[in-house]
């Protein structure tokens, strides 16, 4: 751990001698009908509660048995839980039945001892993160112990100093919060450009001008003229999914043959970071599954479905499990404009078209094999495929200069806090002038 470094005039102190945590918590003997708004720990990440909508309402009597933290105004609440995500809110404007899970714990800072906003800095600072994860023990799940939390070792100024450098940060990190709001909703905005541009090509084609007739789907209206309708059955050679090797990912080894899982595919391509590797004996004895280049790869279970995209045609030897489905465009259809189609509004509602009001799993192949395709020539498809390609390497540009400016924001905000509250950056009464 580093050791601290803080001006003359402040005071090094530990959380345990500043603040109260847990102070309250409801009694097992509370009345069923006891209404409360349960704070779960998916409602909260590093930038305070995600979204008031999601926090649920409950009788005490339906409540997990994790409901038990009593959380006021001024508390600032930190899950015990994966400290590296910081979950971390500030409370306001509760109504008073707001209560957290046991995974959180609840800071209540003394009041003649510790500004109430400074403490959510204090605990959402770089300092305070290095020491939940230095202390954390388990590995999949790692969490912080009562006795080692409360021992969180800091400096702090006078209150007065606390209440100036809590309203500098506080002004100075909602101009951050809403640059990076501006930014986001540019991401938001070009990935509906992105869709809106694939449904199209994928759908109209490129000439604004063709001739359109009625396609006999009710649901996919106008093509051109010259396009036809087709089911994926007679324009493909192979529809069908992989299996798990026998013994799971215990079957898994260092070195072998890539095995394409749901969280390999994406939309925007074959992420390979955490690809599973088999024996060349398992993929050979998953024969019908070996995967080939230009094959469309569709998540068709869980979470990810409806994710697609093609493999390369240069990648190599491949397979897949029984999360992903193959498919192996011949004949008249070119396989990337396949993936577009997929990967289209038109496409993803046909995909999802089967699970409105119902509870299931996963498509099917017949379900599959009967997907309607609008297709033009073959050249016209490469034609559109070029277009879209070129169009997404412009995209990409844009979007990941977004997301660098973005990140430096978030930087520009951690590092700012971390200043604050460590006293290199010293808080004046002309930098809050107006705020007190």
């Amino acid at each position: 751990m580093i050791e601290l470094q803080y001006p003359e005039n402040w005071n090094c102190t530990r959380l345990k001698n500043v603040a109260l945590i847990n102070k309250n918590s409801l009694s097992t003997s509370t009345h069923a009908d006891y209404i409360l708004n349960y704070l779960e720990i998916s409602n909260v990440n590093n930038r305070g509660i995600i979204s008031k909508n999601e926090i649920r309402e409950l009788f005490f009597l339906d409540a997990p048995s994790r409901a038990r933290r009593i959380v006021r105004n001024g508390d600032t609440v930190i899950s015990s839980v994966r400290p590296n995500l910081q979950a971390i809110a500030y409370i306001k404007h509760t109504s008073g039945n707001l209560i957290a899970s046991t995974g959180f714990y609840v800071v209540t800072p003394i009041q003649q001892r510790l500004d109430d906003k400074y403490t959510y800095y204090l605990l959402i600072s770089d300092g305070s993160k290095q020491h939940m994860e230095a202390v954390a023990k388990g590995v999949g799940y790692p969490a912080v112990d009562d006795k080692d939390f409360v021992t969180l070792k800091f400096a702090i100024p006078s209150l007065l100093e606390q209440h100036r450098i809590a309203a500098y940060l506080d002004k100075t990190c909602a101009a951050i919060e809403k640059a990076i709001e501006a930014k986001q909703k540019q991401l938001e905005i070009l990935d509906a450009l992105r869709k809106s541009i694939i449904h199209k090509s994928a759908t109209r084609g490129l000439d604004d001008s063709v001739e359109l007739k009625d396609s006999g789907v009710e649901w996919l209206g106008r093509i051109p003229i010259h396009w036809n309708v087709y089911r994926l059955k007679d324009i493909s050679s192979k529809i069908g999914s992989g299996v798990t090797p026998e013994g799971g990912a215990s079957s898994y080894v260092d070195e072998g043959i890539p095995l394409f899982r749901s969280q390999n595919i994406h939309f925007d391509g074959l992420r390979l970071d955490d690809i599973a590797l088999i024996t060349e004996e398992q993929h050979n004895s998953m024969s019908n599954t070996k995967v080939q280049g230009g094959d469309v790869l569709l998540n068709i279970t869980g979470a990810s479905l409806g994710r697609c995209h093609y493999v390369p045609k240069d990648f190599g030897d491949a397979n897949v499990n029984q999360h992903v489905c193959i498919i192996r465009a011949y004949r008249k259809l070119y396989f990337e404009f396949l993936n577009f189609f997929l990967s289209s509004d038109t496409g993803q509602k046909q995909i999802f078209s089967g699970f409105r009001g119902a509870s299931r799993e996963g498509l099917n192949f017949r379900e599959i094999k009967n997907f309607l395709l609008p297709i033009p020539l073959e050249k016209e498809q490469v034609e559109i495929c070029n277009y879209l390609s070129k169009k997404f390497e412009e995209f990409e540009l844009l979007k990941n200069n977004l997301e660098n400016q973005i990140s430096t924001l978030e930087q520009y905000r951690k590092s700012l806090i971390h200043e604050c509250v460590t006293g290199k950056r010293r808080i004046t009464e002309g930098d809050v002038q107006g705020q007190l």
